[in-house]
């Protein structure tokens, strides 16, 4: 597995080693211990989650307030997407600031999300099955999200946004100036 650190040095690209031949291919599509050996600390992912989605699709910008923050490690298993994180860590050099990243079921690639980014992806192919790993589980008190279309935020969607397909909840979320519900740079939340 290769692993490259994004422009925001916490978002990690994965790219695993495909196995090819007339038969058809083999991938480990994940490994903890060189994951780990690679971040130098923990994660203990406990749930997967999958979704299929048409083209036009767009999912989020979501994330968890602490102590139910989700690291996740996204993967497209058909189609392709634009996947996007978010620095939402108050006081991050990086803050605001946010790394796109095209997956596809024909690249591989994954990207690893850690806790204090909010995550988004538009789908670009019809068909596209999206899955991810998560290191918390869901709970809906400490649910939240910022707006797509936050102009501050100056996200290339690729899709027009008049072709966009979001939740009734996804277009209304608050531009991230208008929400306190993120987190602290200086706070280590793996600890």
């Amino acid at each position: 597995m290769k692993f490259t650190r994004t422009d925001i040095e916490d978002v990690v690209i994965v790219e695993p080693k495909v196995h090819g031949d007339e038969r058809g291919y083999f991938v480990e599509t994940f490994r903890a211990d060189k994951l780990e050996e690679f971040l130098g600390y923990k994660i203990n992912f406990i749930q997967d989650n999958e979704s299929k989605s048409s083209r036009g699709v767009l999912r989020g910008l979501h994330y968890q307030l602490h102590p139910a923050a989700q690291t996740k490690l996204v993967r497209v298993i058909q189609g392709r997407v634009l996947d996007v994180a978010v620095d939402i860590r108050k006081g991050s050099p990086t803050f605001g600031k946010h790394v796109s990243v095209e997956l596809s079921g024909e690249n591989k690639r994954q990207l690893l999300v850690p806790r204090g980014f909010a995550h988004a992806f538009v789908v670009l192919e019809d068909d596209t099955v999206f899955a991810y790993k998560v290191d918390n589980y869901y709970s809906p008190e400490n649910d939240r999200g910022i707006l797509f279309s936050d102009e501050a935020l100056d996200i290339d969607w690729i899709i027009p946004k008049e072709e966009l397909k979001l939740s009734a909840k996804d277009q209304v979320q608050p531009k991230l100036a208008e929400t306190d519900d993120i987190f602290d740079y200086t706070v280590n939340y793996y600890a």
